[in-house]
């Protein structure tokens, strides 16, 4: 809700967007100088699960949530996935040092937490339960976290919606009238498209930051160097159609013909708005992606725009987060089940063709996706870059 507030301020105020600089650095202060045990975000979720070493600090919460609306408020590209996940994760981590709970315990609250927070940002309770289960071990399940996976999910997305938090309608997908291996064959293309432009996404936004990196070491001035190229690039287009969340954007993917290069412009800006420093999540920006490259492919392939913008809403972000399963369950709990067989190949051949990359760099590689790539079992992804 507080994000819909700062982005309906922020189009009825355009000039805002001349401060991003500005609030890249208020957001680069807070983390430098409160924040750096928990800097990492999602990455450091990942690696307490893997290594539990210490209970979540509960500055996390403020920080993230704080340096988020921040970057929305100013006109960073950028989603909510990430602040949803760092709260849930840890809030329930402080129930470790309540309670006094065993290291495993701890493992299973950090897992539920993630599942929490993501059912409860975008309204599908089965796909956060699963992709607290699936984000953190590339290749595997955790299948005693389960139960408290799926009880955290339901009850979260309940809470939300008790409150009277609504979550964005998307259409009901229909699958093509006629089923044969044409219709087959070209979701499976579709979702190589998808898988390799995941994994182009995730290069692009890693290699930024380890530009910014390099050549800022005084972490605080990335943000500015970062807001200031996006103000420009944004001026330059003369719409706000790429910044942001991009809802109306994802929307309108499944209505009309969009621009062919609009998931490109998300891409960079949403590469340089994280790249650089700036809160928030990349899955309702892979969202975008995805939907506007499906719009763009429907020219190309023989299958319905609703239905490629739907494909590519999940598959991208199936290839850019390693979660097929999740991704899968978000398809069905948001466009239904009819087009269900075209989004799950989609999902495959995405996660499959986007190799051992992905936005999360401390996902380890539980099972490879190819044999050929055995010799990465065990390690980081970012240790594959």
């Amino acid at each position: 809700m507080a994000l819909d507030w700062v982005t309906a301020w922020r189009e009825e105020h355009p000039w805002i967007l001349a401060g991003l600089p500005l609030g890249g650095l208020l957001v680069g202060l807070l983390y430098h100088y409160w924040g750096r045990s928990v800097e990492a975000g999602n990455n450091l979720l990942l690696e307490e699960i893997h290594a539990p070493r210490a209970v979540l600090p509960l500055r996390m919460v403020p920080l993230v949530l704080v340096g988020t609306l921040l970057t929305h408020l100013f006109g960073g590209s950028a989603g909510r996935e990430g602040t949803a996940v760092q709260m849930g994760g840890a809030l329930a981590d402080q129930l470790t040092r309540w309670f006094r709970l065993h290291r495993r315990d701890r493992t299973l609250l950090l897992i539920a937490g993630i599942s929490a927070g993501f059912a409860s940002v975008f309204g599908t309770p089965l796909a956060g339960a699963v992709f607290g289960l699936e984000v953190f071990l590339l290749g595997r399940l955790r299948y005693d976290a389960i139960l408290p996976s799926f009880l955290a999910a339901a009850c979260a997305d309940w809470v939300t919606r008790a409150w009277g938090v609504g979550h964005t309608a998307y259409p009901v997908l229909l699958a093509p009238p006629g089923f044969s291996l044409l219709s087959l064959g070209s979701a499976a293309a579709a979702g190589l498209a998808f898988g390799l432009t995941a994994r182009l996404f995730a290069g692009t936004t890693h290699r930024i930051s380890a530009f910014f990196k390099h050549w800022l070491p005084f972490a605080p001035l990335r943000p500015v160097l970062g807001g200031v190229v996006v103000v420009l690039l944004v001026w330059g287009l003369g719409a706000t159609d790429y910044i942001g969340l991009g809802v109306p954007v994802i929307v309108r993917a499944f209505a009309e013909p969009l621009p062919s290069y609009a998931f490109a412009l998300k891409i960079l800006l949403t590469a340089l708005t994280l790249g650089a420093g700036f809160k928030g999540g990349e899955v309702t920006p892979l969202f975008f992606i995805g939907a506007a490259l499906g719009n763009a492919l429907a020219p190309l392939l023989p299958l319905p725009m609703p239905l490629l913008a739907g494909m590519g809403f999940v598959a991208v972000f199936a290839g850019a987060a390693n979660t097929p399963l999740a991704c899968i369950l978000m398809g069905l709990e948001l466009f239904g089940q009819q087009g269900g067989l075209y989004i799950a190949l989609a999902c495959v051949v995405s996660y499959l063709f986007s190799g051992h990359r992905g936005i999360y760099g401390a996902q380890q590689v539980g099972q490879s996706k190819h044999g050929l790539w055995a010799r990465h079992q065990g390690r980081r992804l970012r240790d594959l870059r």
